[in-house]
């Protein structure tokens, strides 16, 4: 196996970035500026055969390169999903490929002559914002990626906070509905996800009028219908109380929102600084602000730890 030092590769060097989600898998070959000079997109196929094609997306992206420019790729990353023992490069655990303890080991650095660093998706996404992103210049920042799940990324005292394996921050999983609350994946009652994620909220909605719409679809509506505005306000209220005990305990300056329903804008930053404000008192509410990455924070997060060398 290849060793990877944790320093910054040269200025002039390229690094190829993989970002694996549950549906498919984006990656690119980008140069310092961020220029994109190879890119492409797979679907993810379930269980342990996703790793061969992660193989086959970076086989076709750097077969892309003119001669020099493959010559030029000093560092590769590949950002997965689910529970990652990045120490001894395994992939414990995804639910939504279905992977389980895949020993990942030097297959991506032998296969691309590379050293190939392996992180978690959303760890990279949250380091990204707060680092190059909308938390730049910032010690205290709580990064939230809203999709079909919710989770996210805590740095306090300009230190990312991880635990005990990497893992970052479930706030998703936190209970927030004890007495009445709907059954989570995780096994939990209540949590977060139920009320606040992409598809719960299309799911509360439908449940309500019966009609089917996206959660984009629904903070469309959300000055029209009073369905559309209920259901977005309950999903607000779950977030905001996740969060309460977080902000309490570590006083972060800034909550930044990435994934999906980030697109929603100041009809989401909004409601969620004004629920938070109601509800803390011995501590100042932070500010909540988009990511800048949009979408790509886990694309751009991979290229840029592959250029950093770690998350510092």
């Amino acid at each position: 196996m290849l060793t990877i030092p944790a320093t910054a590769v040269p200025e002039d060097a390229l690094v190829l970035a993989l970002d694996v989600g549950g549906t498919t898998m984006k990656g690119e070959v980008t140069d310092s500026a961020g220029a994109v000079l190879a890119s492409g997109v797979l679907e993810t196929p379930q269980g342990e055969a996703a790793f061969e094609t992660m193989g086959v997306l970076g086989d076709r992206l750097l077969a892309e390169l003119t001669t020099e420019q493959r010559a030029s790729v000093a560092r590769a990353s590949v950002v997965l999903p689910g529970i990652i023992d990045t120490a001894r490069s395994i992939a414990v655990f995804s639910a939504n490929v279905g992977w389980r303890d895949v020993h990942i080991g030097d297959r991506f650095s032998s296969r691309w002559n590379m050293p190939v660093l392996i992180e978690h998706d959303v760890a990279v996404a949250g380091w990204a914002e707060w680092r190059f992103g909308a938390g730049r210049g910032h010690d205290d920042v709580c990064v939230v990626i809203l999709g079909t799940g919710i989770s996210g990324t805590l740095s306090v005292g300009g230190r990312l906070v991880r635990g005990g394996i990497g893992q970052t921050g479930e706030y998703g999983h936190i209970s927030v509905r004890h007495d009445n609350g709907l059954p989570c994946a995780c096994g939990n009652t209540g949590c977060v996800e139920t009320v606040a994620s992409g598809a719960s909220i299309a799911r509360a909605y439908a449940t309500r009028t019966g009609r089917t719409a996206s959660a984009a679809e629904i903070f469309a509506l959300r000055d029209t219908d009073t369905d559309a505005k209920a259901v977005l306000a309950d999903a607000v209220d779950a977030l905001a109380d996740g969060l309460v005990g977080l902000i309490h305990a570590t006083c972060p300056e800034l909550i930044i929102l990435g994934g999906g329903l980030a697109g929603a804008g100041a009809a989401l930053t909004d409601p969620l600084h004004q629920a938070l404000t109601e509800r803390l008192r011995l501590v100042p509410a932070p500010a909540v602000v988009l990511g800048e990455f949009g979408a790509r924070a886990g694309l751009a997060g991979a290229a840029l730890l592959a250029r950093h060398g770690e998350l510092a």
